[in-house]
């Protein structure tokens, strides 16, 4: 269907700016010359509500446009991989759950947070990587992992719960199926 395609493509830019409006709008910045957002929750978001491809393209591009706007070019290329590889270990961590967790909704969050944690330790393993070896930041890389576990705690804790309820809203639950 050619509209429900234009509609995921509409609600997947959304996302995008979503993504990146959340990493500016609070930065708190931390020791190691980054900063702590909320960017992750819409990353996370992303991955479960618009799937591996269309979630994996908000998270990647939302957040490397940030990078770009605030001045960390650098950084804007292993974001834009680091940011999907969230998104779609994510997804796929969520999906792995999906015969058990279908019928309980307790059980559906606990595939969240445990599919948050798998894609956020993407991200703190990314980012160290891409710091020390393309960067060449070597082993000084590592004082970016505590900040990079703080970010991921926040994005987990926010993105769970924001998914909650968003999918307690019957209309916006039948609109989440219907678009996936």
């Amino acid at each position: 269907m050619k509209n429900k395609k234009i509609l995921k493509l509409v609600i997947t830019a959304l996302f995008m700016a979503l993504t990146t409006v959340a990493t500016l709008v609070v930065q708190i910045p931390s020791p190691t010359k980054g900063y702590v957002n909320l960017g992750d929750a819409v990353v996370l978001l992303s991955a479960w509500l618009l799937g591996p491809a269309y979630g994996t393209l908000a998270a990647g591009i939302g957040s490397m446009l940030t990078d770009i706007i605030t001045g960390y070019v650098a950084y804007a290329p292993g974001t834009l991989v680091i940011k999907a590889g969230i998104a779609l270990v994510a997804y796929f961590s969520f999906k792995a759950f999906g015969k058990q967790t279908a019928e309980s909704r307790g059980k559906r969050t606990a595939a969240r947070i445990v599919s948050g944690i798998a894609g956020e330790i993407v991200m703190i393993l990314g980012y160290f990587g891409y710091a020390s070896l393309l960067l060449g930041k070597g082993f000084a890389a590592v004082a970016s992992i505590p900040g990079n576990c703080v970010q991921a705690v926040i994005g987990i804790v926010v993105s769970v719960l924001l998914i909650e309820l968003l999918t307690a809203n019957s209309k916006i639950r039948a609109f989440v199926k219907d678009i996936s």
